[in-house]
């Protein structure tokens, strides 16, 4: 007896009771509930990304719409501007555009929020500051490629021997002038394909093949132009919907050497410091100053301009948008040709 109490093994009070065995049920439930949180997080995750798309996407719609009407609103002031100052040239003797005037001053950057100070109901705050800058450019300044050509598709002498002036001046091959002329006439030819219009046998209009109307100096690089050559002549000469001639009170010593026939650069940098103190009202007063043997055209050359090209910039965040847009006054109204929008890299965005 006393050997049975000692003993644990034949103790049954004493016998520690078994647990039971893990059943494959309990460690299923677990995996599947690791699964259920982890597609529960998966699906939380992708709201919140959604969410967050669709907000950025929200403030890049409202960024866009707004800088669309600011930018809208900026050219109906230069519109404006211009306006107001044909009305200036209508009450002349004679009418002409100047660099002294008005719309020649350019607007530097400036806060929206201070065009807008005199609104009461103004909602523009620190958090969204727009930054506006501008300038009115007198897109007759420079040469018009449209005057190298009549209504045949001939040659105009006189506008070829001006590019070709400015051609020299730039530094570039003896071949340019010709080269301009002949992709000019190409895409002029283009635009008149289906009209009543037909060009002279024999001349460049009349080889002209296929392809888009140029609109802008930049679109001659599809008739073969070289990209180096226009990006040369950039400063000097445009392409405009119409010919137009070129203003002596705005244009550039180059230009005005190369418009006027025997004018040489040193004589044309003379007309220039002389319109400072006084703009040329006529081309009489002009003729007065010009050098012996020197002779303009007034096809050629005139005081006053129609086309204006408005550029203007806005800054906003972490956005730069600028927009160009030529603008043309005829019967007492200022019309908008062409806009072009584009979107720039700001400095401190750029990479080193």
């Amino acid at each position: 007896m006393s050997a049975m109490a000692h003993n644990p093994a034949r103790n049954p009070a004493r016998t520690p009771a078994r647990r039971p065995a893990r059943t494959p049920q309990r460690g299923a439930a677990l995996l599947l509930s690791m699964v259920i949180v982890a597609l529960v997080t998966s699906v939380a995750a992708a709201m919140v990304w959604h969410q967050h798309r669709a907000l950025q996407t929200e403030g890049a719609e409202r960024a866009r719409t707004q800088a669309s009407w600011i930018l809208l609103a900026a050219m109906d002031w230069a519109r404006l501007i211009l306006r107001e100052d044909l009305r200036n040239n209508l009450s002349r003797a004679q009418p002409y555009d100047s660099l002294d005037e008005p719309w020649a001053a350019p607007l530097e950057e400036t806060p929206l929020s201070s065009f807008l100070a005199a609104d009461q109901n103004n909602t523009v705050g620190s958090e969204f500051e727009a930054m506006v800058s501008g300038r009115i450019e007198d897109a007759q300044s420079r040469f018009n490629l449209r005057q190298l050509l009549d209504d045949s598709g001939a040659p105009r002498p006189d506008a070829l021997r001006t590019l070709q002036r400015l051609c020299t001046m730039a530094g570039l091959g003896a071949d340019c002038a010709s080269r301009v002329v002949q992709a000019l006439a190409r895409t002029l030819a283009t635009a008149n394909t289906g009209s009543n219009v037909t060009p002279n046998p024999g001349t460049a209009a009349s080889a002209a093949g296929g392809g888009l109307a140029a609109q802008r100096l930049a679109d001659l690089a599809w008739q073969g132009l070289d990209t180096r050559q226009l990006a040369a002549l950039r400063r000097w000469v445009d392409l405009l919907p119409t010919p137009t001639p070129v203003n002596a009170n705005t244009a550039p010593a180059e230009v005005l050497a190369a418009a006027v026939d025997k004018l040489d650069l040193g004589s044309a940098q003379r007309l220039v410091v002389a319109r400072q103190r006084r703009p040329f009202e006529s081309l009489d007063q002009l003729k007065a100053l010009l050098p012996a043997g020197a002779r303009l055209d007034p096809a050629q050359l005139s005081v006053a301009s129609t086309h204006f090209m408005v550029t203007t910039r806005l800054r906003l965040e972490d956005r730069v948008l600028q927009e160009q847009s030529l603008l043309v006054r005829r019967e007492g109204r200022v019309e908008v040709l062409r806009r072009d929008r584009r979107s720039l890299v700001p400095l401190a965005s750029r990479a080193p």
